[in-house]
């Protein structure tokens, strides 16, 4: 009896082992994706915000509106 137990947790912790594995590899996914979001969305949109007005500013001046 206290050998099936002992198999019993033996088999969980295996499968428990697995199952941290795949939650690493998804979390890691899920944190690459966030930067790359990041990256190639936010930080456009943050430089466009920045930068717009610089040119709307020169067009203005350049063109004496």
């Amino acid at each position: 009896m206290e050998q099936e137990i002992l198999n019993r947790l033996q088999a969980q912790e295996e499968l428990l082992q697995k199952v941290y594995a795949s939650t690493e590899k998804s979390r890691k996914y899920l944190m690459w994706t966030f930067w790359g979001t990041v990256l190639f969305f936010v930080l456009p949109l943050v430089l466009l915000a920045i930068a717009i007005p610089t040119l709307l500013s020169s067009f203005s001046t350049l063109y004496g509106i």
